[in-house]
């Protein structure tokens, strides 16, 4: 075990100040694991999230200032292996060994040892330094797992810090023993032991000795390792350099293949996981057992029956409490907001007051009441570890739709907001899939969406009306989802799927998750809702409002049965679907907006709202990952929706309202 010293660390940052350059350290490890935590910790808001090498998978980059020097964190997405050959190990394993982080640190989960350690054991041939992070060792010593750090530490090398990352414990440590590792140019030596057996290991040093003495680009072992295991990738890029290693490794694969009966990379994969178990088995004493609350909540939330009734209850609940609380807090925004009301005339007085100052009040009303809740409550429920399980339970109803288990991921994230969902489709292999999960995750009811049906209909009408409705959209979602996978038949093989420990969010690690979504509608939607808010207040002072609106008046007014003015609401609406309520808000000036539509005509607004093009951004979005006719074909099936439904609300709905 290396131990280090606050002073091994203070020479580590005496070496970084002398080179003048920033020191890279790179997360890394297997998903759910902690490492998000571990960045939010490190890197406070101080963060951005980019793209790496050219691919659609996306990497998080921060900041920290750590003994008087500056540390880039990268937290890289989390994989469980080198060879699956999806786009998130690709990018994380071209990280490593294209931009080499000066360290890498692999964060473990405690309390799943043997299954993490599959990952190190891979790190071990990529001749990087690396420090591990056991995280999660609260929820450890309360199921009575014992880690010895000291011995795993002997094994591979390397420094090992115990962690909770929600709550920061560790996260101090674990740093100055990455600033260490540098320092001291420490490397994950693998275990002391053959790794994968005499006769996968004669061969790896057999092809690792050829590719040093033809100076191979990547570290000898890793690629000898991943040359025998068949990688297509690194057999296309040696090959180009080297073919005489990639013959000898033709041969060699095939000599490990004739002694086991198996494939070489089958051969290497269940050696690798059997020294897993081994060291897992040797460093861990106590029979691991989860708490009684645990167990109890685990077996309600995956069960067949049980765990649709408490998600069902779940989002009811979530919902009527963002009902009640947002419009109560606009309505105390809407009293304070009225205190200062001057009461302007003039035109520029008139623009300014009843333009930028309304909508700056009304876009606050949207934020603080229904949009920054939402997505800290979403932040609990995925910080606990709940909506693994949803993701998990929404497989069945994604194979009724004929669609890949994997779909109901971006379904899940669509609650939230329609851009990463339509990104996270990427995931699907099959087009047909790809694309039926894209166009349906653009209807799932987003924060932005549900805010407008909460502060409208939830607040003015009922929250059984709210759930009503967004109960009415998920139907029509999954009627629209069966009907495009009977016009495209297929079949789609289940889900499987890391379900992490339930645990207790860290409230420091929520709010920071909450606030960089938050964020965003900061920077871009309140200027935008500001800005919106002048426009049509301009036209209005200007005598040009009516215009727009009675060329729209055979939709809106004539079809939907909806005030004039709401035409225009659209129109703006479309740069950010929460803008909708906040413009409809600043027309009302401070007053009730049911003085300026009716309850029938708010859900006529909101089932149109619900259906509508999605936001500027999401099309966007679709451009890129769909290409521009289908887009085209998307945006006009959902105008027609929500025109269609809309019309047959706007009469149906009277003979419930009794108008």
């Amino acid at each position: 075990m290396i131990r280090l010293t606050s002073n091994r660390a203070a020479s580590a940052v005496r070496s970084a100040e002398k080179r003048g350059t920033f020191l890279t350290i790179a997360l890394a490890g297997n998903a759910n694991v902690g490492k998000s935590a571990i960045f939010n910790q490190l890197t406070g808001l101080v963060q951005e999230t980019g793209n790496w090498s050219g691919k659609t998978v996306g990497i998080r980059e921060g900041v920290l200032s750590h003994h008087g020097i500056q540390v880039k964190i990268v937290d890289l997405p989390g994989i469980y292996s080198f060879s699956t050959y999806s786009g998130e190990e690709l990018v994380t394993r071209e990280f490593i060994l294209m931009r080499r982080p000066d360290v890498v640190i692999n964060v473990l989960d405690a309390t799943s040892l043997e299954r993490n350690l599959y990952f190190t054991l891979q790190l071990t041939e990529m001749a990087v330094p690396v420090v591990l992070a056991l995280n999660y060792a609260d929820i450890a010593k309360k199921k009575h797992i014992n880690i010895d750090t000291t011995l795993l530490g002997d094994k591979f090398g390397a420094p090992v810090i115990n962690t909770v990352a929600t709550r920061g414990i560790g996260v101090h440590e674990l740093v100055d023993a990455a600033l260490g590792a540098v320092d001291q140019k420490v490397q994950l030596a693998g275990p002391r032991q053959n790794n994968y057996g005499p006769e996968v290991e004669d061969r790896v040093t057999r092809l690792s000795q050829l590719l040093a003495e033809n100076a191979a680009l990547y570290p000898s072992r890793w690629t000898a390792i991943k040359l025998l295991e068949g990688d297509p990738g690194m057999l296309a890029e040696v090959s180009k350099y080297d073919p005489g290693s990639v013959r000898l490794a033709s041969q060699l694969s095939t000599e490990i293949a004739r002694i086991h009966g198996e494939e070489a990379n089958a051969v290497i994969a269940s050696e690798r996981y059997a020294l897993a178990a081994k060291i897992a088995a040797e460093v861990t004493t106590g029979a691991g057992s989860a708490t009684r609350l645990a167990s109890r909540l685990e077996n309600v939330s995956l069960h067949p029956v049980a765990g649709y009734i408490l998600f069902v209850l779940m989002m009811v609940a979530i919902l009527v409490f963002i009902s009640f609380f947002g419009g109560w807090l606009t309505d105390l925004i809407a009293r304070i907001f009225n205190s200062f009301n001057p009461h302007a005339t003039g035109l520029l007085a008139e623009i300014f007051w009843n333009g930028a100052a309304v909508g700056f009040y009304a876009a606050l009303s949207v934020a603080l009441g229904f949009i920054l809740p939402f997505f800290f409550i979403l932040g609990w429920l995925g910080e606990s570890g709940y909506l693994p399980r949803i993701a998990f339970i929404m497989d069945r109803p994604c194979h009724l739709l004929g669609l890949h288990g994997q779909a109901s991921l971006p379904m899940i994230t669509a609650l939230g907001c329609n851009v990463p969902a339509c990104m996270a489709c990427r995931v699907l292999e099959n087009r047909r899939d790809r694309l039926i999960a894209t166009f349906l995750s653009t209807m799932v009811p987003c924060s932005a969406r549900t805010s407008v049906v909460l502060g409208l209909v939830g607040a003015f009408i009922g929250w059984q009306w709210a759930i009503g409705l967004l109960f009415f959209q998920f139907i029509l979602i999954f009627i629209i989802g069966r009907i495009l996978s009977q016009m495209s038949p297929s079949t789609s093989p289940g889900i499987i799927m890391e379900i992490p420990e339930y645990r207790l969010p860290s409230l420091k690690i929520v709010w920071r998750q909450a606030w960089n979504r938050f964020k965003d509608f900061l920077i871009l939607g309140v200027p935008l809702i500001i800005a919106g808010s002048m426009a049509i207040e301009s036209l209005r002072v200007f005598g040009l409002l009516d215009h727009i609106t009675n060329a729209l008046t055979p939709v809106t007014v004539t079809w939907l049965g909806l005030p004039a003015f709401t035409g225009v609401l659209l129109i703006f609406g479309i740069l950010r679907k929460e803008a909708n309520l906040a413009l409809l808000i600043a027309l009302a000036g401070g007053a009730a907006i049911n003085s300026l539509i009716s309850p029938l005509q708010m859900v006529v607004f909101s089932i149109v709202i619900l259906l509508y093009v999605p936001c500027l951004s999401t099309i966007a979005v679709l451009v890129k990952e769909t290409g521009l006719k289908i887009t085209l074909a998307m945006i006009f099936a959902e105008i027609a929706l929500a025109i269609a439904f809309g019309g047959i609300a706007a009469r149906v709905l009277p003979l419930i309202f009794g108008s």
